[in-house]
Formats: C-alpha cells, sequence, structure tokens
C-alpha cells in the first residue's frame, strides 16, 4: 500500500534542494506529493523574518547550503539574485504539473546553474525544459494562480512555517517535519510510526510559560 506524504517547498529557499538530493532513501511505498507555495505568505501569517532578511543569518545560510551541497554532489552556484519574487516559477511548476523530477529540473535550473528566479528569459528557458508550451498564458491562469493560493492556506492550516516541510500523515494525524536537517527524523517516524508516542515528547504542548519575551537586556 502506498504511503503518501506532502512536501512543501518554495524555489526562494535553497534548503529544499538540498534535500531533493536524499529523496532516494524514502522506502519504496513512500509517495512524495510536492506542494508548491508562497513562502512570504507563511512568514507573514506567522509574524516571521525569512533568514534573507537577517543578515548575519543569510551569512549563515549561505556557507550552510554551499557546504552541504558539496558533500552532497550537487551543482550549487546559488541564483542571480536573492531574495526574489518567486510567483512566476511556483507557478509554472504547478501548470507543468509538480512532479518530483519537475521540482527537481527547476531546482538545479535556478540554484545549482545559477539562473535568476524571476526574469523573463530565465522563466522561459525553464518552461522549455519543462516541456511546458505557451507558458507564459498558464502563469497568468487564474486556475494555476488559485492553486498556489490554495496550497499555502493549508499549509497555514496545518501549522507548516517554514520550507521545505513535510506533512506525514500515517494514521496519526499530520505531523511537520521542517526543514533539510530533520530528514532523519522523518525517515525513523516512516520506520516506525509509534517513535514520536512516548511521554517525553510534547514538553511544549503541557508546560506553563514562566516569563515574556524580554525586548532588551537591563
Amino acid at each position: 500500500m502506498t504511503r503518501t506524504i506532502d512536501w512543501y517547498f518554495d524555489f526562494i529557499s535553497p534548503f529544499p534542494y538540498l534535500q531533493l538530493a536524499r529523496f532516494g532513501e524514502f522506502p519504496e511505498d513512500v509517495e512524495i506529493r510536492p506542494r508548491p507555495v508562497l513562502f512570504a505568505g507563511l512568514l507573514n501569517h506567522w509574524g516571521q523574518k525569512g533568514p534573507a532578511e537577517i543578515k548575519s543569518k543569510a551569512r549563515h545560510v549561505d556557507t550552510v547550503i554551499r557546504w552541504t551541497a558539496k558533500r552532497r554532489g550537487l551543482p550549487f552556484k546559488g541564483v542571480a539574485r536573492h531574495p526574489f519574487n518567486p510567483l512566476a516559477a511556483l507557478r509554472l511548476i504547478e501548470a507543468a504539473g509538480p512532479s518530483v523530477e519537475a521540482v527537481r529540473i527547476a531546482y538545479r535550473h535556478f540554484w545549482g546553474e545559477g539562473r535568476d528566479g524571476q526574469e523573463a528569459e530565465s522563466i522561459a528557458d525553464l518552461a522549455a525544459k519543462l516541456g511546458v508550451a505557451d507558458h507564459e498564458a498558464k502563469i497568468a491562469d487564474p486556475a494555476v494562480k488559485a492553486k498556489i493560493r490554495a496550497s499555502t492556506d493549508e499549509a497555514i492550516a496545518q501549522g507548516v512555517f517554514g520550507v521545505p516541510t513535510f506533512i506525514a500523515d500515517l494514521g496519526k494525524g499530520g505531523r511537520i517535519f521542517w526543514g533539510d536537517d530533520v530528514t532523519d527524523m522523518l525517515l525513523d517516524y516512516l520506520a516506525d510510526p509509534t517513535i514520536f508516542d512516548g511521554p517525553e515528547y510534547g514538553l511544549f504542548e503541557t508546560s506553563v510559560a514562566a516569563a515574556t519575551r524580554i525586548d532588551r537586556v537591563e
């Protein structure tokens, strides 16, 4: 029996590209369903800043992704401009049918080859790679736009706050696995869905707050 897990991503983030390199480690009965979402919509909903909006974090992330890509043997030039508006790319992949292979092609185009994330010629070249004809009309299609919005709203409703995020529902409710660095955690869960059922998990669900955020040091 096939087990389907949803994978939420946005091309503005390089971390899904890194995680794609590990998809071959998933059990054969697991089907990964890519779900393009607008990362900025998640940030706005939860009141967060993206990594690129904090300079010291952006420098750290740049080092981490390049180091990780090298260790995994991934081509990595980084996008020509960042941050960028990913909507055209997200809509294009939705129009193409967001298969794992299509997403992989797009990620190689942007982050592997260093192509621009929103420039018209770059998007046209990606459309050709994906075999999408009349791509401008499809990107502008209200139905395609609506699917991105619906996926983003659905992600928020399930508590998704970042990308990449897997939602795995193995008969125990949808469980969130956020980030490339929790891939091993997800693999353990797929091997044993009861692994997180112990009383030692869920501390922050039951703990009582002793203080609120302190804005400054006195």
